[in-house]
């Protein structure tokens, strides 16, 4: 079955990192933009960041601006988002999102766990 499958999130103290992974299997990432989102207890799912299919273009949250890195691997379908400088508000459950035909995303990972102690 086709779908997105999210690792390498933990937890971690303030001022730390970690890098997710989002992987595609069973499919292809689309060449349109693969984006990150978060939801934290409570709030609604939130944008973090995109990438263009080539790499050419990204586009962040004002609140990741500086601390976050999004990229990807055609080649190893894999798409990543390395945190640096975590706070206790990027607690939240990371969902990889890719979309089919450009419109919306529509196809999502399960999500994986960011914790960040104060």
């Amino acid at each position: 079955q086709a779908q997105l499958v999210e690792s390498g999130g933990g937890l971690v103290q303030a001022g730390g990192s970690l890098r997710l992974s989002c992987a595609a299997s069973g499919r292809t990432f689309s060449r349109y933009n693969v984006a990150w989102f978060r939801q934290a207890p409570g709030k609604d799912r939130e944008f973090v960041a995109s990438i263009s299919w080539s790499r050419s273009s990204t586009f962040y949250a004002d609140s990741v601006k500086g601390r976050f890195t999004i990229s990807r691997d055609n080649a190893k379908n894999t798409v990543y988002l390395q945190m640096h400088s975590l706070k206790p508000e990027d607690t939240a459950v990371y969902y990889c999102a890719d979309t089919v035909t450009g419109d919306e995303y529509d196809i999502w990972g399960q999500g994986t766990q960011v914790t960040v102690s104060s």
